[in-house]
């Protein structure tokens, strides 16, 4: 297997594949010693064609670039033609393609509707995918992903620093999934592909349960047990937001994910935020020997 973009839901896949029993190889940009876990071979991203030639699974994590273009595509096209032993490629996309739905539901067979351009540019390179791998026998997953948190990324750290922010917009949900979650839905589906040749399976990486912001700080904050920062009303957060986060807010969905598991015979180890949480405080703690709580 070969991990486009050993970023931070790569490194965790990478982890998993070789846990699984797949040689493993992952690329960077500019790598550094040491910078990948043991037992995985890391290239540099614009060396990684002899690699791609030779795979039997790809996944891709690399996401397209200000152009718009895919950089696996852009640069390594003609080893993915090369790839004549190369059976599944997974890529992980954004429920962003969706758009927004005014707090309403999205499934597997949902049309996209992105509406900005960088989820149109997501779009555009899901298309790019299956349109390289048509006719070569390759199945293709399309992982589309909601808010990824964890380990080192998530709502905790952002209390611990102080960056936290309680914002209060009613009815307004988000979807989230655990790392780990990711790497295990990669890996099943590596291990149980679709059929060969036919349109690619579109999966949702999101958990069971799609929750306003506000709560999740709540629910951080007493499993921190400090106060939670006070409530900011939506207007008055919005003028002090990156334009990212404002793309963020600006959409409302709620994600299903019953097909992908059924699709995969899998449930979440982290349903919810309250178990990805814990989860993290209790991998802290088995790493520093401290308090889960």
């Amino acid at each position: 297997m070969v991990v486009l973009g050993l970023g931070y839901a790569g490194q965790a896949v990478a982890r998993a594949a070789l846990a699984a029993g797949f040689p493993v190889a992952a690329t960077r940009r500019a790598p550094r010693p040491g910078e990948a876990p043991a037992g995985i071979t890391l290239l540099p991203f614009a060396e990684a064609g002899p690699a791609i030639a030779a795979a039997t699974h790809l996944v891709i994590t690399a996401g397209p670039d200000a152009a718009g273009e895919d950089p696996v595509l852009a640069t390594h096209r003609e080893a993915l033609r090369a790839a004549t032993g190369l059976r599944w490629a997974g890529y992980l996309s954004t429920t962003g393609v969706y758009g927004d739905r005014g707090g309403g539901w999205v499934d597997e067979a949902t049309p996209p509707a992105p509406l900005q351009e960088r989820t149109r540019r997501r779009l555009r390179a899901e298309q790019g995918w299956a349109a390289a791998l048509a006719g070569t026998g390759a199945a293709l997953d399309l992982f589309r992903t909601a808010g990824i948190y964890g380990p080192g990324r998530s709502v905790l750290d952002d209390l611990r620093s102080g960056q936290a922010r309680r914002v209060d917009k009613p009815g307004h949900l988000f979807s989230r999934i655990h790392r780990d979650d990711i790497a295990a839905a990669v890996i099943a589906a590596a291990l149980n592909p679709p059929p060969p040749g036919g349109p690619p399976r579109v999966l949702h990486l999101a958990d069971d349960e799609p929750s306003p912001s506000a709560i999740v700080t709540e629910e951080a904050a007493r499993l921190l047990r400090i106060a939670p920062p006070p409530l900011v009303p939506f207007a008055e957060a919005h003028a002090a937001m990156s334009p990212m986060a404002r793309s963020f807010w600006a959409e409302n969905r709620r994600v299903a994910n019953a097909a992908t598991k059924a699709a995969l015979s899998l449930a979440w180890r982290y349903p919810s935020y309250r178990e990805g949480l814990r989860g993290i405080l209790a991998e802290e703690a088995c790493q520093h020997g401290t308090d889960p709580a």
